[in-house]
Formats: structure tokens, C-alpha cells, sequence
């Protein structure tokens, strides 16, 4: 059970971090560098999902457990609201 907890924070770790960069350069090599390396660091824990529609296809697919969906998006959703909070506080 605490195994399931960590693969939302891990999701929850790695939307956040995804979308801060996203919206702090822009940059399309910074954004696809960042997506691979979240990738890379989640996948063997989470699945690397990061993105609500991602599980969602994944859970269609039967590798992930419908039961899962709800809070896999929510981490991923509030992930996002969070980088895009630190974007608005912390922006130069």
C-alpha cells in the first residue's frame, strides 16, 4: 500500500517539474530534454505517465488498473497546478 502512495507523489513530482519547465523558457529542446529525463527517472517507478491523458490510454490499454486512473490524474493535475503557482511566485 505505501508502494501505491509513492507512485502518485512520483507523478505528482515529475508533472510539476515537467510543467515548471514548460512554462518557464518555452524552449522546445529544454521542454523535450526535461520530458525525457522525467521520463527516464519515473518510468521504472510509476510508469512515467505525467500526463493525465497518457494514463488514461494507458489504463484503456489494461496496463494500468482502472482504479488507478482517478488518482494518477489528480497527482498529475495538481503536479501542474503547483508548477504553475511557483511560476507565478517565483518569476522573474
Amino acid at each position: 500500500m505505501y508502494r501505491m502512495y509513492y507512485n502518485y507523489l512520483v507523478e505528482f513530482l515529475g508533472a510539476a517539474f515537467f510543467i515548471y519547465v514548460i512554462l518557464a523558457t518555452g524552449n522546445p529542446l529544454a521542454i523535450g530534454a526535461a520530458l525525457a529525463l522525467v521520463i527516464t527517472m519515473t518510468g521504472s517507478i510509476s510508469g512515467g505517465h505525467i500526463n493525465p491523458a497518457v494514463s488514461i490510454v494507458m489504463a484503456s490499454a489494461g496496463k494500468l488498473p482502472t482504479g488507478e486512473i482517478v488518482p494518477y490524474c489528480l497527482a498529475q493535475i495538481f503536479g501542474g497546478l503547483v508548477a504553475l503557482e511557483l511560476y507565478k511566485r517565483y518569476r522573474l
